[in-house]
């Protein structure tokens, strides 16, 4: 393994990101994603989309939302074949940083109950389970 690096994604990591989801994150109960979804989300926001590469292969990455009000993280994902390196913890800490940076009080993630895996990674990062909230949604 080489260094793990972190850098904001490019148009040109789209393809590899969304097979890092197809192998890495969690994909039950979601819209699908598509390369427009992701360029959509670089256009908008060119440093949302965090990634960990080694060498040339996305290993990880996660999705650093700010609004300029809230701070939101979504796809979390780490490469099965790089697990428990630390690679999630890293990505994570990053995303606090940029928070912290644009005043950020609060980060919360969306965690789907059956997401084992997923819960635990949050809960060693330091989260947890906001007790008395549910999430709504309808579907666009």
């Amino acid at each position: 393994m080489t260094e793990i690096v972190v850098r904001p994604a490019t148009v040109a990591d789209v393809s590899a990101v969304l097979a890092l989801w197809t192998v890495g994150a969690e994909n039950a109960d979601r819209p699908s994603d598509s390369a427009a979804d992701v360029e959509r989300l670089l256009a908008r926001d060119p440093e949302a989309l965090v990634l960990a590469t080694d060498g040339e292969d996305v290993v990880g990455s996660v999705i650093v939302g700010w609004d300029g009000w809230r701070c939101h993280l979504y796809r979390l994902a780490v490469h099965p074949s790089h697990r428990r390196r630390g690679i999630g913890r890293t990505l994570l800490e990053h995303a606090e940083q940029r928070f912290a940076a644009v005043g950020g009080k609060r980060a919360d993630a969306m965690v789907l109950d059956g997401n084992d895996l997923g819960a635990s990674i949050w809960t060693d990062a330091g989260y947890a389970r906001q007790p008395g909230w549910s999430r709504w949604v309808k579907p666009l």
